[in-house]
């Protein structure tokens, strides 16, 4: 148990909420168990008509509820919460899902391991399944040399593989931290990625301008989404492959990574299109070709129809 402070910093959490009512209510409750002394929650409601809005007022009065007037994706909706946290003079801002449930000490553990190093600038928990509590979601992500990224432990059962913090390249986006310094020298996230890849050209955006990026094992939680058995949509599709390509653009990658990315997608193509064993994946293939197009047109925000 981390010892609260009364000086503790400020941390206000920004919670995207569509249509996700018990969801949302579950990960306010959540956070109504927490030990951190200092904790204010945003809750960004995109068009919800399954009665989210009246429930979270009368449930958490002291939550404030700010009304999306469009969808700009997991990016833009998000920086909306984001100018709203620095406007009450956060130290801190966490990015929350809403289909997550936090231990109580997870808050703490979090800044706890943050206050230790002004370089700090972005952490994240230890990531588990929601139906597999002792298994693995993310125990944060790796890029390699060709700009491959991936997750930390995915689907492994902690065994106590990482006994302190740790440096990473990247954090999962159902759940960061970032002090706000790192914001007002960054910005917030980039609104061409829509949805997929933006957490990680943020941590990536952080770590060239000298920041540390940190996984906190001993802070605790558990998302509902991203399961053993998850199988993602043609949308996610879409937005893997036209934000992997932005994400080189953007920060120059190598010639290397260039030939790697566009390599996997070709080939992927290829195979979805022409063996009989993939005819499944149409609507993916259809989708990729979509993404890749749609960057060299650069064609960005939400997905065209």
């Amino acid at each position: 148990m981390v010892e609260p402070r009364l000086d503790a910093p400020l941390v206000v959490t920004v919670i995207l909420n569509t249509n996700r009512r018990e969801d949302t209510l579950a990960v306010l409750a959540s956070l109504s168990r927490s030990d951190y002394p200092k904790n204010h929650v945003i809750v960004l409601d995109n068009a919800s008509t399954d009665g989210s809005v009246q429930a979270i007022q009368s449930e958490y009065p002291d939550v404030t509820l700010i009304a999306l007037e469009r969808n700009l994706g997991y990016a833009g909706n998000n920086n909306v919460g984001i100018q709203a946290a620095l406007a009450r003079q956060a130290d801190w801002v966490f990015i929350l899902n809403e289909d997550t449930i936090l231990a109580p000490d997870c808050l703490s553990r979090l800044v706890d391991a943050g206050e230790q190093d002004a370089r700090i600038g972005v952490l994240g928990p230890m990531v588990y399944h929601y139906d597999e509590q002792q298994v693995i979601q993310s125990a944060g992500g790796k890029m390699d040399r060709v700009w491959r990224a991936w997750h930390l432990c995915q689907n492994e059962v902690d065994r106590g593989q990482f006994p302190v913090p740790h440096e990473v390249d990247w954090i999962s986006g159902c759940a960061l931290l970032v002090r706000r310094q790192v914001i007002e020298q960054i910005g917030a996230l980039d609104e061409r990625f829509f949805y997929y890849w933006e957490e990680t050209e943020w941590c990536l955006r952080a770590r060239r301008q000298g920041w540390r990026i940190i996984h906190v094992p001993q802070a605790k939680l558990w998302h509902k989404g991203v399961q053993r058995n998850y199988r993602p949509s043609p949308s996610v599709t879409y937005y893997a492959t036209r934000n992997r390509f932005l994400l080189l653009a953007k920060h120059h990658a190598p010639l290397s990574a260039w030939l790697v990315a566009w390599t996997e997608t070709l080939r992927t193509l290829l195979s979805w299109t022409f063996k009989p064993r993939w005819a499944s994946m149409r609507q993916h293939r259809d989708a990729m070709w979509q993404g890749a197009r749609d960057f060299l047109f650069q064609r960005w925000g939400m997905r065209p129809a």
